[in-house]
């Protein structure tokens, strides 16, 4: 039997929310050990956060899959020796504090790599280690309107708007995983020591935004607001059906707007030569759009889809969280896994991206209880019984 990807790897989390911990739960379902340190009597703050079963967050459950939970104060002196133990033996440290705090806790770079020089230590934070801003206090809200996204969402005529989900969170919790895995790599098979994983909110933003900087730079081009429509490509927008649905389509593609004209009824646009390339599209787009709201407007959301997937061009419903739960291919790829919560009562959670055919992620664990891995933890490091209770009746775990 395959081991897990990450296994024997192991990870101590500090930090809360979702930057740092969500990088920490990747790592998890790929089999690293991930040991997540939490404020004693009140945890992490996303344990109360949205929609709650039993006085839990679902996001808890969801986010914290396979990890560890020891309580800790790391404020205190015990805590921060407790930590500084934990480290030596440790490949990863992920954590999301404001730079500087670490620091003040004696538990910084400087401190942490002369216990375990092969430490790879993922920091999380608004604007980076560095630079000016460093120091200031940031959120995933405030990154992606630096990072050049907010800007760019929503219809001209109206504010900004953001994505429903914390997107720049996610975004650099992605980019601290690809950092560990780059470091451990460049550790373990090519001679290296530890380093640090530097990823600032607004650049794990800054850096999806394609050729936001080129565009203005070189042509004086600010992107603005476009609504629904992809800027440049077309035809991509979202089109209204006769039932009130919306369905969104994606003709850009040479070919694929030739194959969909047809499909229409519209041979005359599909073989017209301003329409050939997406250059051409581009500056009809107004055009094309009319048309493609008028076809579309005189037909149920389900004809126009087996019209247009029979046509092979990519298009689809635009799905709420009840079309996820009863959508064949999702329960076919196992991206809906079905876990016990701490009652018995089975509930679907999101399945593990990505795929891997030898060694695929699991989910062996929801979100545990607050310190419920503590007394394990600390028996790993040998401290003893009476010194845990010590410390119980102090507050401090």
């Amino acid at each position: 039997m395959n081991k897990d990807a990450l296994a024997g790897v192991k990870v101590l989390e500090l930090g809360s929310l979702i930057a740092g911990p969500y990088a920490g739960s990747l790592l998890a379902q790929f089999g690293a050990d991930v040991v997540k340190i939490e404020p004693p009597g009140q945890g992490d703050p996303l344990r109360n956060w949205r929609h709650l079963h039993d006085g839990t967050s679902l996001w808890w459950y969801a986010q914290s899959r396979n990890k560890k939970s020891l309580s800790l104060d790391l404020k205190s002196e015990e805590g921060q020796s407790i930590v500084r133990r934990l480290v030596a033996e440790a490949d990863v440290l992920i954590e999301n504090f404001r730079p500087g705090t670490l620091e003040k806790w004696n538990l910084g770079w400087e401190v942490l790599s002369g216990i375990n020089p092969g430490l790879i230590m993922a920091r999380i934070s608004g604007y980076g280690q560095t630079g000016p801003a460093s120091c200031r206090p940031g959120f995933a809200a405030i990154a992606e309107c630096m990072g050049g996204l907010r800007y760019v969402t929503g219809y001209p005529d109206r504010a900004p708007v953001r994505v429903g989900i914390s997107l720049g969170d996610t975004l650099a919790s992605l980019y601290a995983t690809i950092g560990i895995l780059m470091a451990l790599r460049n550790r373990e098979q090519l001679g290296g020591t530890g380093q640090i994983v530097d990823v600032a909110l607004y650049e794990a933003v800054f850096a999806v935004m394609e050729s936001l900087i080129p565009e203005c730079d070189l042509l004086g081009h600010v992107r603005e607001r476009t609504g629904s429509s992809l800027p440049g490509i077309a035809p991509s927008n979202t089109y209204l059906c006769i039932d009130g649905s919306y369905v969104v389509i994606a003709g850009n593609g040479d070919a694929i707007f030739k194959r969909m004209m047809n499909a229409m009824g519209r041979p005359d646009l599909a073989q017209s030569p301003e329409l050939r390339d997406n250059a051409g599209r581009a500056g009809q787009a107004k055009m094309l759009d009319e048309v493609i709201s008028a076809w579309t407007g005189e037909r149920p959301l389900d004809e126009v889809l087996r019209a247009l997937e029979g046509a092979q061009v990519p298009c689809g419903r635009i799905y709420t969280a009840k079309d996820i739960l009863q959508d064949e291919h999702y329960r076919a790829r196992e991206m809906i896994l079905e876990s016990a919560l701490p009652g018995g009562q089975k509930v679907a959670f999101p399945g593990i991206v990505p795929k891997l055919s030898a060694t695929p992620g699991r989910i062996n664990w929801l979100g545990p209880a607050l310190g419920a891995h503590t007394k394990e933890i600390l028996d790993g490091i040998d401290v003893s019984s009476g010194r845990l209770e010590e410390l119980r009746a102090r507050g401090l775990v």
